[in-house]
Parts: C-alpha cells; structure tokens; sequence
C-alpha cells in the first residue's frame, strides 16, 4: 500500500514538474492579467512575466545573460537592433491563423520588419501628457505648455532621452531622430533652459503613481500608467485629460519577438496568435482605453472610449535607430540631467 501510495505520489509531482511554462520580459502594464489568465486556462500554460521600464533596461539585460526568457516586448529602434544583432528567433508564421488581422499600414510603417520575420506588433502608440484640470484650467494642447511657468515644481517627464529629446526636436520642427547635431543641441537647450525649471524629475518608472499623487499636475507618460493608477479614483480620472500634443513626438510600434535562446518556442508561437484574436486584442485595448491601432478587426469590438484617437497620431514619428548619432543624445541627456 505504501509503495502504491508513493507511485501515485510521484506521478503527480511528476506531472506538476511538467507544466508548459511561457516567460514574458514585458513593459508594466502591458499585457491584462484577464488576458493572460485565459491564455493560460485554455492552453495549459503557465505565464511567468518580469517587467522592464526602458527599452535599454531590457536591452541590458538580455546581453548580460542568464535571464531565461522566451518573448520580449521591444520598441521598433530596439527591434531592428536586435534584428541585426541576431538576437531574436525567426517566427514561424505556419503556427499562426491571425496575422491576417494586422494592419498593413502599421506593417508599412515597421520597415525594419515589415515581412514580420522576426517580430509581430504588438501595438503601435506614443506618450503623451496627463494634465490635472483642476489645477491647469487653461492650456494649450502643445508641448509649449512645459514652459509656462506656473507649473514650476509640477512636472515630471520620462527618463528617457529619446522621448524628451524626440519632443523637443518636434516642437522645434525637426524630426525625432535628427543626427544634425545642431538640432540635437537646439533641443537640449530648450530642455534645460526652459523646460527643466518646470520639471520635479525624469521617471520612467513611477510617473503615473506620482501623478495619482496630486503633486504632480502635468505629466508626461503613457495612458496605460494613468489608466491603471487612476481607475480607483474617480475625481482625478474626471479632471485629468491625456493628450498626444500637437506637434506630435516619437511614436512607437512595440512587438512581440522570440528570442533566440528561448526554450518554450510553441508556447511563444501560441501566444502571439491568440494576442492578435479579434476578441482578445479588443479586450486588451479596452482594458487600457488604448485605441485598436493594430488589429483592423479589433476595431468593431472596442466597448470603451479610448484616452485618444488614432488620427491623434498622425504628426507622430517613429524612432528609429539613429547609429554613431545615439552619442549626441547621451552627451547631451547628461548636460541635462
């Protein structure tokens, strides 16, 4: 009885040691937790994810070693970075039925990858500004905001140099990946002589909690921060407007890549199908108030509002691997800083 009852033991610790797992490295709130629930409840798979606040945190990491992950979620100039540098596994478009629901006109923009030979979009979007309008009545849907000088102590933007940099250039009239370094300079002087008084911090990280806060009252960040941190507190949601400015900015297209080392192949083909299923992709952009910038068919299925629209995009501009240029940035992102 005792060795019938150990069998039975092992064969469940055996088949418990067996569970398909999928590892995510993923932006903070970027996949629902409801999504990857039913994923896994439908598949069998457990979904283990570790999360990243820059494309060169994540970056870093993956070069240093040792992180086992199977699908990362990089920003396009980190995509094709990643693509020349071999890092990323070919996709196997046989496993999947609903790459068809991709919009052409994102995958004309993704030329770096268009073919999706390496990389599925995952959604294409930008940051934009969170304003308290209780606090900031009357403002002006432009990056010039970040000048008025009431709002001393009440800004925080993104730690990260291309997003402020590639804002400044815009509002200038450049585009956001000039390797002209008088235009790089340019901007850095509009940063640091009129935008930093203004701004508390950089945080790429906490921005959306610090704006929840109420100490903060013009924010730079992305929507899926705000709508998280705001969701529970009704009187800010109402009083906050987010907006893509004017002049526009960078944008980004994020994508779903398979890494080359990753051990749990089928279970990343799996994934990044059922992401692109009408019904799911929907449910992901409602949960973010994100518009379906990415999946047509996702389209017709948004039951909320979203916190912008894709024509809002339209002066938006990718960011692109900008090479020996990146240099300039840094540089002058220390000057900054």
């Amino acid at each position: 009885m005792k060795f019938f009852l150990f069998g039975i033991l092992v064969l469940i610790l055996n088949s418990c040691s067996q569970t398909e797992r999928l590892y995510l490295f993923n932006w903070t709130y970027y996949t629902p937790p409801a999504v990857i629930e039913k994923f896994s409840a439908e598949f069998g798979i457990e979904v283990i994810e570790d999360n990243f606040d820059s494309n060169e945190s994540m970056y870093n990491k993956i070069r240093a070693g040792g992180a086992e992950f199977d699908i990362v979620f990089p920003s396009c100039d980190y995509t094709k970075i990643m693509i020349e540098q071999g890092m990323l596994l070919p996709v196997d478009k046989s496993k999947m039925q609903n790459l068809k629901n991709i919009d052409p006109a994102v995958l004309a923009l993704a030329d770096y990858d268009s073919e999706m030979r390496f990389s599925v979009p995952y959604y294409w979007g930008a940051a934009g500004l969170a304003v308290n309008k209780s606090k900031v009545p009357n403002f002006e849907r432009s990056w010039a905001l970040l000048s008025k000088p009431e709002l001393a102590g009440r800004v925080t933007m993104l730690d990260d140099p291309r997003e402020v940099f590639g804002d400044a250039l815009k509002f200038l009239g450049f585009s956001v990946n000039s390797v002209d370094p008088a235009q790089i300079n340019a901007a850095r002087d509009l940063i640091k002589n009129e935008w930093r008084k203004n701004i508390q911090r950089f945080d790429a990280e906490a921005f959306a909690k610090n704006y929840a806060t109420g100490s903060f009252w013009v924010v730079q960040g992305y929507p899926e921060g705000f709508f998280r941190e705001l969701s529970d507190n009704e009187e800010l949601m109402n009083n906050t407007e987010f907006f893509i400015p004017k002049e526009g900015g960078p944008s980004y297209i994020d994508s779903m890549c398979i890494l080359k080392d990753a051990k749990n192949v089928d279970a990343a083909h799996k994934f990044i199908d059922f992401i692109h299923r009408p019904e799911i992709y929907a449910e992901f952009c409602d949960t973010f108030r994100f518009p379906a910038t990415v999946n047509i068919p996702a389209k017709k299925l948004l039951k909320n509002k979203p916190m912008y629209q894709i024509d809002d995009l339209a002066n938006t501009e990718l960011k692109k691997d900008t090479g020996e240029a990146l240099e300039l940035y840094i540089t002058a992102w220390q000057d900054i800083r």
